[in-house]
């Protein structure tokens, strides 16, 4: 099987990871409650004292372009200070997220509907070997919420996200997941590539999927140590990405269609390797 592939990798270290700093925590005015009790925050203030307060898991910022509030520079460098993505968008995209005739004042902040866990609690509760999984910017919340359930019912150690051009733990994922978010460890990394090197230095090995690979899924010893990667919808794993990993495999397509949904790829792939990883237990 794909043993014999072990010798032709090359393992590569992994960068030191950076620190993330923390923003001060005022007290939330009563104001603003009805609004930070929702999944979705809008105007300046009401995310201005959320991020603040870090009372809420604020999952990522968007910024309308045009928008001219003085204030929106502080909401920006909480961001930065807080490591929470965010992005300007233009004003039509902008405003798909609110009903109309909002007073949004140019920004909108998403709240994760979960919380997250460090990388690291992935690493130090894993099973041994390991079965973690790494999404490489899927953005549809109904197909993370669905990977999110095939995970859990994989028995998956942990999924881990990247935090821009990525969606997180929202209120859809949480519905899509039927459940399943209450009991999959979900990580945010600022940096996959970094990520995907500390595997490596744990010995973990680290799958990437594509449809012009070689090594057909079932070929792949999963008995192993591994993280699967798998690209977001459309284009797949970023060039980058799909070069730091140990090795690529493909799901082969027979019909006119050559590609699956990713959540059904990951239902197929780690099926595959619970099923190779029951084999071995068993014998």
């Amino acid at each position: 099987m794909a043993s014999a592939m072990k010798s032709k990798v090359k393992r590569q270290k992994a960068k030191p990871a950076s620190g993330n700093s923390r923003g001060e925590s005022p007290r939330v005015k009563d104001s603003q409650l009805s609004t930070l009790n929702s999944q979705l925050i809008y105007g300046v203030l009401p995310v201005l004292e959320a991020l603040r307060a870090e009372t809420r898991r604020v999952d990522k910022v968007l910024i309308a372009d045009g928008a001219r509030e003085s204030r929106l520079s502080e909401i920006i460098e909480l961001c930065k200070s807080r490591k929470v993505a965010w992005n300007r968008v233009p004003s039509e995209q902008f405003a798909k997220h609110l009903a109309s005739g909002v007073n949004h004042q140019g920004v909108i902040a998403f709240t994760a509907a979960a919380d997250y866990v460090s990388t690291d609690e992935i690493l130090d509760r894993a099973a041994d070997p390991p079965l973690i999984l790494l999404l490489d910017g899927v953005e549809d919340p109904r197909n993370l919420g669905a990977i999110l359930r095939v995970a859990e019912c994989a028995s998956v150690d942990g999924v881990v996200i990247p935090e821009r051009r990525a969606v997180g733990l929202t209120d859809t994922v949480a519905k899509s997941s039927a459940g399943a978010i209450e009991y999959v460890r979900v990580a945010k990394t600022t940096n996959l590539n970094r990520f995907i090197e500390e595997l490596k230095e744990k010995n973990i090995w680290v799958v990437g999927t594509s449809g012009d690979a070689e090594t057909n899924y079932t070929d792949w010893d999963w008995s192993r140590p591994t993280a699967l990667v798998l690209g977001g919808e459309g284009s797949g794993l970023h060039r980058l990405v799909a070069e730091n990993c140990d090795v690529l495999v493909k799901i082969p397509m027979y019909g006119k269609i050559d590609s699956l949904n990713v959540s059904v790829a990951a239902g197929v792939i780690l099926f595959e390797a619970k099923r190779q990883r029951t084999l071995t237990t068993d014998n």
